[in-house]
């Protein structure tokens, strides 16, 4: 989709990709963004820069996708949406019940309000959760689904109604284009302390800023994609502005990084001389997760361009310079 000049509404615009991927459509010729979210998760802080723009407002009824008719009325005039509002991994696996309301019915209420205000384009918000750990590396976009966990469900439901939805409007007035992405271990500046495999990036760093050596759980050979979000919000945008539709993608470096890769990696960017102290495996729901990134490359024009020693330097810089922020997501869990 052409986005010149176009109305984007950015759901869970206040969060960790959200407030990036509003950054990232600030570099275009938008019209305006507006920004639906709880703030449950995400904060007018991660948006204080963007704010400064008048094309991005907050959205001023309310930010819960349960409320269908305030969800409809933000969707007034808007050709493009962004959907990244759900409950997390953790949170889903210990509530279940809200996981399946918001993530799943919530995603429903977007889609409903997509189709009855004639939105062009959604480009919603999965996970590689939906995976599960990798049968094969790396992960093609064909992968089953070998998910055992809620919020992965919650994710392939989101998924099976995009595409359900679309097929049931194309061709009739309530017609809308959608394209899902399948993110992998997103990392950078904004991120708190809730991601289960990207947190303990900040919880390594809160060691070494006391003083005390890293902890790895286990061998550390659990392997991951991390993707910095900065990319990821160029991956979200670069979806926005393509012709496909009906289709599914990684966004991911195509890279895997041990926990003890990611561990001495830290170490050697912070000058740090402390050792890594091992300790008993803890709960892991995932072990080993790579994607690969050839189809977004060729369809959606998408390709990471932040490798993981200079997307931890801009965390970390990141952190030195907003430490009250830091504190008070820390404090958020514990």
């Amino acid at each position: 989709m052409d986005i010149k000049n176009k109305k984007i509404l950015v759901i869970g615009g206040a969060g960790l990709i959200g407030s990036h991927t509003v950054d990232e459509l600030l570099k275009e010729d938008v019209a305006e963004i507006r920004v639906f979210d709880n703030l449950t998760r995400g904060s007018r802080e991660n948006l204080g820069d963007a704010f400064t723009d008048p094309r991005v407002n907050m959205f001023q009824l309310g930010g819960e996708l349960m409320q269908r008719d305030i969800l409809h009325e933000a969707m007034k005039d808007i050709d493009g949406v962004f959907h990244f509002a759900a409950l997390w991994l953790l949170h889903c696996h210990d509530y279940p019940r809200s996981a399946f309301e918001v993530n799943i019915g919530g995603t429903f209420n977007v889609l409903e309000a997509c189709a009855n205000n004639n939105v062009k384009r959604m480009i919603f918000s999965s996970s590689a959760s939906v995976y599960g750990d990798a049968i094969s590396e790396p992960m093609k976009e064909n992968h089953p689904f070998n998910n055992t966990n809620f919020y992965g469900a919650t994710k392939v439901a989101g998924e099976q109604m995009c595409r359900s939805l679309y097929h049931r409007f194309k061709d009739t007035n309530q017609a809308f284009e959608y394209v899902g992405l399948r993110y992998m271990n997103v990392y950078g500046p904004r991120q708190d302390y809730l991601g289960t495999y990207v947190a303990v990036i900040m919880k390594i760093l809160d060691r070494l800023d006391q003083g005390l050596p890293p902890l790895v759980y286990g061998d550390g050979s659990q392997s991951y994609d991390f993707i910095f979000v900065k990319d990821c919000a160029r991956a979200n945008v670069c979806a926005m502005k393509a012709e496909t539709t009906d289709e599914f993608y990684n966004v991911g470096s195509g890279i895997k990084t041990s926990i003890l890769e990611l561990t001495h990696l830290i170490l050697e960017i912070t000058g740090s001389n402390q050792q890594v102290q091992f300790e008993p495996s803890g709960q892991t729901f995932v072990k080993n997760r790579v994607g690969c990134p050839h189809k977004s490359e060729q369809e959606i024009g998408f390709k990471y361009n932040t490798d993981l020693k200079r997307g931890l330097e801009e965390l970390i810089n990141w952190r030195n310079n907003h430490k009250s922020e830091v504190i008070h997501r820390r404090n958020a869990v514990e």
